[in-house]
C-alpha cells in the first residue's frame, strides 16, 4: 500500500483515487470482455468519480443508472447508457427517453406504464432467480420477500413481445463460482424466453478485480453460456470491482479523550464518510494498524459528529496517537463517496486524483455553500 499520510499536497480529509491502480483493475475487465465475449460497464451506484471517465471509457462500454440523475451522469461519458429503478415516474420515463440505450423494468405494471413513451430504448426486464449469493442480508435482493425482480412464475403466458433482454441482479462481492451457480438458476427457471431477447445483463457484485478472483474460471463461465446462447450480449455492471482497492480516505487526528481506554476523535465521520462501516455492519482496513491489542497501544476510532455510534472499531498502534496525527483508511473509492452525506455540517472530505506519475490533483473541495444548498 501507498502510505499518503506523509504528503503534505494532499489535505485532510480527502478521498484519494489512485490513478496506476483504476487502470490496473480496467486492463483486467478489458481482458475478461476481450476473452468472453461479455460486455462490461460502470454502475454509477458504486463509483460515480466522473473526473476518471476518460480514463474508463478507454476501457468499458459505457455506464449504468439508478436514476435520471445518474443516467444524466452517464451520458456525459459519451458512452452506453443502461439504466434500471425499482419504479420510474411519467416524468422519469419521459426524460430517460433521450438519455439511455437500454432499460429494465422492475415490474410488469411498470413495462406497461412506460413502454411506449419508451419505444426508441431497448426494453427489458429486472428478474429474480429466486437463488440467493450474498452474504449479507442488506444487500441480498433475491431474498424470499423482495421487491426486486419479477419471478418467473408471474411471467407465465405473458405475452413479451417488446421485451428484448433480461436484467438479473442477485450477487454482492461474489466470485465466479457464484456467478456460474446464477447462470444454472436463470437457466432453470427462465430458459424458456432466453431464446427471443437480444441481451441478459448480470447486473453488478462480480469481484473480478479482489485478489484470489478466478479470472479464468469468470471466462470460461461467460465463454460457455455464450456458446449455448450466441444470440445474447452478456452484459455485467460491476460497481465495486472498477474502484477495488484504488484509493484510501485521508484524515486527522484532531483530539484525543479518555473512557475506559484511549479515544481518538477524528477530522472525519463514519456515518457522514463511511456508513457502510455502520451498515454492513464492516471493520475498514487502516495502513500500519492492527487489531485490538495486536501492537502496543489500542485506540477506539471516533467521528466528529454528534451521533454517539459515530464509531469506527479499535484499532492498535505500535506508537501512541496523537492529536495531528494522520490516518489512511484503505480501499475507499467504492460505494463510500456515493453515499456521504453533510450530517452535522461537518467538514466533507476533499476528493484528489494520485496520477500515475506520482502527482496529486486536488479534483474537488466542498464548501459552506454546498451543505447549505442541500437545505433549501
Amino acid at each position: 500500500m501507498t502510505d499518503l499520510t506523509q504528503r503534505p499536497d494532499i489535505p485532510s480529509p480527502c478521498y484519494v483515487l489512485e490513478e496506476a491502480k483504476l487502470i490496473k483493475n480496467l486492463e483486467l475487465m478489458k481482458r475478461v470482455q476481450d476473452e468472453s465475449g461479455a460486455r462490461i460497464i460502470l454502475a454509477l451506484k458504486g463509483f460515480s468519480m466522473w473526473s476518471c471517465f476518460d480514463i474508463i471509457k478507454q476501457y468499458l462500454h459505457g455506464a449504468t443508472a439508478s436514476s435520471v440523475w445518474e443516467a444524466k451522469l452517464a451520458a456525459e461519458m459519451g458512452k452506453e447508457v443502461h439504466a434500471y429503478s425499482p419504479a420510474y415516474k411519467v416524468n422519469d420515463a419521459k426524460e430517460l427517453a433521450g438519455l439511455v440505450n437500454h432499460l429494465s423494468f422492475n415490474s410488469l405494471t411498470q413495462w406497461n406504464a412506460h413502454k411506449d413513451v419508451l419505444a426508441g430504448v431497448s426494453l427489458g426486464l429486472r428478474i429474480n432467480p429466486e437463488h440467493q449469493e450474498a452474504d449479507t442480508p442488506l444487500y441480498d435482493p433475491a431474498a424470499p420477500g423482495s421487491r426486486l425482480g419479477i419471478r418467473a412464475s408471474e411471467l407465465e403466458g405473458v405475452d413479451l413481445s417488446g421485451i428484448e433482454g433480461f436484467h438479473c441482479h442477485n450477487l454482492c462481492e461474489c466470485d465466479s463460482f457464484a456467478t456460474a451457480r446464477t447462470l444454472e438458476a436463470i437457466e432453470k427457471r427462465f430458459g424458456k424466453w432466453l431464446s427471443q431477447l437480444k441481451w441478459l445483463n448480470l447486473g453488478g457484485g462480480h469481484l473480478m478485480t479482489r485478489e484470489g478472483y478466478d479470472v479464468e474460471h469468470l471466462i470460461n463461465t461467460l465463454k460457455d453460456f455464450k456458446a449455448r446462447y450466441p444470440h445474447l450480449d452478456v452484459i455485467l455492471e460491476p460497481g465495486s470491482a472498477v474502484a477495488w482497492q484504488t484509493g484510501p480516505l485521508i484524515c486527522e487526528v484532531v483530539d484525543m479523550v479518555e473512557n475506559d481506554g484511549d479515544i481518538a476523535i477524528l477530522d472525519i465521520s463514519a456515518t457522514a464518510h463511511m456508513p457502510d462501516v455502520l451498515e454492513m455492519p464492516y471493520r475498514p482496513a487502516i495502513l500500519g494498524a492492527g487489531m485490538p491489542n495486536e501492537k502496543a497501544h489500542s485506540v477506539k476510532l471516533g467521528g466528529n459528529s454528534c451521533l454517539a455510534g459515530d464509531v469506527i472499531d479499535v484499532y492498535s498502534f505500535d506508537t501512541p496517537l496523537k492529536a495531528g496525527a494522520r490516518l489512511q483508511f484503505e480501499d475507499m473509492m467504492h460505494y463510500t463517496m456515493v453515499k456521504t452525506t453533510f450530517f452535522n455540517g461537518v467538514e466533507h472530505p476533499a476528493i484528489g486524483i494520485l496520477r500515475a506519475n506520482g502527482d496529486f490533483e486536488l479534483v474537488r473541495e466542498f464548501s459552506y455553500e454546498d451543505f447549505k444548498g442541500r437545505l433549501s
